[in-house]
């Protein structure tokens, strides 16, 4: 994903203040596997746009942060099966962007690839809807606070760029952010085929 907006804009897109202005994110690739804290605005705060949250969600019951790896997406279908999610469906948040990243696949074993960005139709900056969680470190007793971004089945569009396996992040349309932050909302409202508009763009490798 991307996250190239500076802090004034970011602000005044999400009527918020940002937390910590010197750990706020703005790159052309946030790569997830580098677990990069990327702003966010929780449930709990919708007025302040948190920087402390890294991607890769660790669950308060894990043993370490090797867990990560597994949990930078979070499947709308099976949130309230896995361990990982079924108890923080209603620990929501906006995780903001301007753009994110998908793989096409030109043969059955993705042998060669296309890489495609894709952004929003109306607006710049975007939200992504994501869940977060706390967990405490048993070495040091500090906390590390971390988010998953939620995922559903692709719709059209994106059913062609990422051909493999069919997913997209779940895109909020603008009017509905403050919905997705609302726990009283049932989460599954979100699913395909809720989508926002998008344009998307091949990458040139």
């Amino acid at each position: 994903m991307s996250q190239k907006d500076s802090i004034p804009k970011v602000e005044k897109r999400f009527k918020a203040k940002v937390d910590r202005q010197e750990t706020f994110l703005q790159s052309d690739f946030i790569n997830g596997f580098d677990f990069a804290q990327v702003p966010i605005i929780r449930d709990s705060t919708p007025q302040s746009i948190t920087t402390q949250y890294h991607w890769g969600l660790v669950p308060s019951w894990s043993k370490d942060l090797d867990f990560r790896k597994n949990t930078l997406n979070a499947r709308i279908e099976t949130l309230a099966e896995k361990p990982s999610f079924s108890k923080i469906t209603s620990q929501r948040c906006l995780v903001l962007a301007t753009s994110y990243f998908e793989w096409h696949w030109n043969d059955d074993k993705g042998k060669t690839k296309e890489k495609y960005q894709i952004f929003a139709a109306q607006d710049q900056l975007f939200a992504l809807a994501g869940i977060y969680d706390a967990w405490i470190n048993p070495q040091t007793g500090n906390y590390y606070h971390s988010f998953a971004i939620v995922t559903t089945q692709a719709n059209p569009q994106m059913e062609y760029i990422h051909n493999h396996k069919k997913r997209m992040p779940i895109m909020l349309k603008k009017e509905d952010e403050t919905a997705w932050l609302d726990s009283k909302n049932d989460y599954k409202a979100f699913a395909f085929p809720y989508t926002a508009e998008m344009i998307a763009f091949k990458v040139p490798q």
